[in-house]
């Protein structure tokens, strides 16, 4: 009778060690897709308020996936080399 009852915390106590294992491993991904979304949309309001103020220079960078996400995850530093680029290649 004490043995069922020792066998039954012991197995209780596993899948709560099982169910934490599984939610860490799970939650890793989501946190980072998370960050990802977070920085891009950072990215394009960054993107967003540099174009308001470059258009009255007639200079804007366009909004695309690739810059945005340059934005998003360098901050200003890549919208300093996203503007360096624009000025070097001239496109």
């Amino acid at each position: 009778m004490a043995g069922d009852t020792v066998q039954l915390i012991l197995a209780g106590v596993f899948l709560l060690f099982l169910v934490y294992l599984l939610g860490s491993i799970l939650l890793k991904p989501l946190k980072l897709v998370f960050k990802i979304i977070i920085n891009s949309f950072f990215g394009l309001l960054l993107l967003w308020a540099f174009n308001f103020f470059g258009s009255y220079f007639h200079f804007f960078i366009p909004l695309n996936w690739l810059t945005v996400l340059i934005a998003g995850f360098l901050g200003l530093p890549g919208l300093v080399l996203l503007i360096f680029l624009r000025l070097v290649l001239g496109a």
